[in-house]
């Protein structure tokens, strides 16, 4: 383990993936960075301060959540009173699945409870308190109450006034990182550059959009889909609506979250999207505070949510509200679901997110001058430890 900030330290009999390849490769980091070993023994001429042997375990960048809702009993909606706790609970439970960095997601809400709850949540450097907080994920309010899913239909606002009606709901935006859009209600598409200008990524989700209207998204900066296949119009073949944005050449490309958790998605619809964009997908928990507990009732939002049989429920429905999964378990599902390689499952849970938010030169590779958050995994991708900026976060037992 890292003592000291300027230590050298050499990661040994490790496999690591890097540019898109496992590779057996030593794993050199050195104040919180991935550096070259060339510069090490040509350069400086000296040796490592510190031999950690991995035994053979898998190396990859720390998995990046750009949708968690809550877990382990925290809802970051619903609780309102001590958001701080429970954002660190989240931060350092989600360490033991691989997780370095995630955006807490917040769903549609009155503005009273966004005014309370995002300023409370600041973007953090992680450390063995916890993960990386990249920013927040607004998903809602300004969304289509077709297809509002687990959402209040109370709270669900329109953006006829624009940028006003978005500082009005949220407040401050310095910390926020992704807002979730319906793009055909009225002064949607208006906002998208506003928002951009601002450093955050737009995404599209509980839509009616057709294909044309979510390429006219896209042309405006718009390069996420929130949950694909989730809370928009099911792919037609007459208009694929969001869905068809993975294959268009009308627009610009987008990334796209997808729940490989086995429930919200079938294992065909995610060969599909998969085969069609493989270097779009985005693999995300979409948790809610059930995550890590047992069957019952929970919370998501101001909305009781009933876990049974590995699913989440509006209480006394059948509509899905959330995952109970960790990402892990995501990544695993979707190897096996996709039929994909080793790199692409890791990669979608990693580089793929990263390089959707705009932080792929630190965050999501191996590559020289990277953060060093990885996570060491044994041979089927189950999580030995978690490191970040090269201090193991996460020791498994």
């Amino acid at each position: 383990m890292v003592k000291t900030k300027h230590e050298t330290v050499q990661f040994i009999n490790c496999n690591i993936l890097r540019d898109h390849r496992i590779i057996k490769e030593d794993l050199w980091v050195r104040n919180g960075k991935i550096i070259n070993p060339e510069k090490i023994f040509f350069d400086e001429k000296i040796q490592s301060d510190e031999k950690i042997d991995c035994h053979g375990s898998l190396i990859a960048a720390g998995f990046i959540d750009v949708q968690i809702n809550g877990g382990f009993g925290v809802d970051f909606t619903h609780n309102t009173d001590d958001v701080e706790m429970g954002l660190q609970k989240v931060a350092k439970e989600i360490l033991s699945h691989g997780v370095t960095s995630f955006c807490p997601t917040l769903v549609t809400s009155v503005p009273g409870t966004y005014r309370k709850v995002i300023p409370k949540i600041k973007k953090a450097v992680g450390g063995t308190h916890g993960a990386n907080v990249l920013g927040i994920h607004l998903e809602g309010p300004f969304i289509n109450p077709e297809k509002r899913g687990a959402h209040d239909p109370g709270a669900i606002h329109t953006l006829e006034k624009g940028m006003e009606a978005v500082r009005n709901m949220y407040g401050n935006l310095e910390d926020v990182r992704i807002v979730t859009l319906a793009p055909e209600i009225a002064g949607a598409m208006d906002i998208i550059p506003g928002l951009i200008s601002k450093g955050i990524t737009v995404s599209l989700g509980h839509s009616t959009a057709d294909l044309q209207m979510g390429e006219d998204a896209a042309r405006h900066g718009a390069s996420l889909i929130t949950h694909l296949f989730n809370a928009m119009l099911p792919f037609h073949h007459r208009d694929p609506g969001l869905v068809g944005l993975l294959t268009t050449d009308n627009a610009p490309s987008v990334y796209y979250g997808i729940i490989a958790d086995g429930v919200h998605t079938h294992p065909a619809a995610l060969r599909i999207a998969w085969h069609a964009h493989p270097k779009g997908v985005v693999l995300v928990t979409d948790a809610i505070s059930a995550l890590g507990l047992p069957e019952g009732t929970h919370h998501l939002g101001e909305l009781s949510v009933e876990v049974k049989e590995g699913k989440a429920f509006i209480a006394g429905t059948s509509t899905l509200c959330g995952s109970i999964a960790s990402m892990d378990q995501c990544v695993r599902f979707f190897r096996h679901a996709a039929s994909c390689s080793v790199v692409e499952a890791l990669e979608a849970a990693s580089l793929h997110p990263a390089r959707a938010l705009g932080l792929d030169a630190t965050k999501g590779t191996l590559s020289f001058n990277a953060d060093a958050d990885f996570v060491l995994l044994s041979e089927d991708l189950r999580v030995k430890s978690t490191w970040i900026a090269g201090r193991c976060v996460y020791p498994s037992s």
